[in-house]
């Protein structure tokens, strides 16, 4: 429905603002043009130098360091080729543990002397499962009975050590 202003009917109310009455440009007591227009130059004029001098700041520092070709640590000078203190980190991790295990499956498959002047030898894994299962385990020996000897295991000590019955 079309709203009557004035006895003027508009078709939406967008139509009441294509009208301006003569004079209308805007509101001259907010917003000075002039003033807007002074701000922006200034503006534009401030960025500008800011610029350049930042340009030449970049200029000076440069050649700055140009010239300059101390090292950056004085100290340091003559150590180039130092090695970091240790443990340094591994080159080639896997390549390593590769080398590792074949080192390690090459003792666990061979016979070789552990300690000569006790006599002690190693021999190969399978080799020495075998020789277990024929000699068997060694074994502890057999518990006195409790009943016979008076002691049954301490509570104090988890069963460790015996005590005599009260």
């Amino acid at each position: 429905m079309a709203q009557h202003h004035d006895g003027v009917a508009h078709g939406t109310p967008d139509d009441q603002y294509l009208e301006t009455p003569p004079g209308a440009g805007y509101e001259h007591t907010d917003a000075h043009v002039r003033s807007i227009a002074k701000f922006m130059f200034w503006l534009l004029v401030s960025a500008g130098i800011i610029y350049v001098l930042m340009w030449g700041m970049w200029v000076v520092f440069v050649a700055q360091r140009q010239e300059t070709a101390e090292a950056a640590f004085p100290l340091a000078t003559g150590q180039e080729n130092r090695l970091p203190a240790e443990p340094r980190l591994q080159r080639f991790p896997a390549n390593e543990a590769y080398e590792f295990r074949l080192q390690e499956d090459a003792a666990m498959q061979s016979y070789g002397w552990v300690d000569r002047q006790a006599g002690t030898v190693q021999i190969p894994i399978a080799e020495a499962m075998r020789l277990t299962v024929e000699r068997g385990l060694p074994a502890r020996a057999p518990a006195v009975d409790a009943d016979a000897t008076g002691l049954i295991p301490a509570d104090s000590s988890s069963g460790r050590t015996m005590e005599k019955r009260r």
